[in-house]
């Protein structure tokens, strides 16, 4: 699976304008329902939010990896957000999050869902890509970075 195949540049969120933990996932809920017919907003905040009832999906490095998975969706879906003055997201290391890569997954795709997770859990851990996704300037540029990584995810 490449970044390209899960992340578009239509999916791509580059300055949210939330500055609270509600708010972004409003906003994810809202480019997630666009990306895919029959998707509804409240329905993905929904399951995103039950997932974080579970623990923040804030893992830490100023990442957060909101994800679920919705009987509905007839495909992964994903987006990717960036907020430049962070949100508390009450991540694991109590650091804000800058960087967002939402997933939802069809209640059928549980493995992918997981390899998916597994793999940007593994890509995030490197400072350079993190850096390199606050310094890009659009969306085209963010859209760039992940056609950049397609050989190591």
């Amino acid at each position: 699976m490449k970044l390209t195949q899960i992340f578009s540049l239509e999916s791509i969120l580059p300055q949210l304008k939330a500055k609270s933990k509600n708010e972004a996932m409003g906003e994810i809920a809202t480019k997630l329902a666009g990306l895919e017919s029959g998707l509804h907003r409240e329905q993905i905040l929904s399951v995103l939010m039950e997932r974080e009832k579970l623990g923040s999906t804030g893992i830490g490095m100023g990442v957060a990896i909101p994800h679920g998975k919705l009987a509905e969706a007839k495909k992964i879906v994903a987006c990717f957000a960036r907020s430049t003055a962070g949100i508390d997201f009450e991540a694991q290391d109590g650091e804000l999050v800058h960087l967002f890569f939402a997933i939802l997954a069809p209640e059928n795709a549980a493995g992918m869902h997981l390899k998916i997770l597994a793999k940007l859990s593994r890509l995030l851990k490197e400072k350079n890509f993190r850096t390199a996704l606050l310094q890009a300037n659009d969306k085209a540029a963010l859209f760039e970075l992940f056609s950049q990584e397609e050989e190591s995810f």
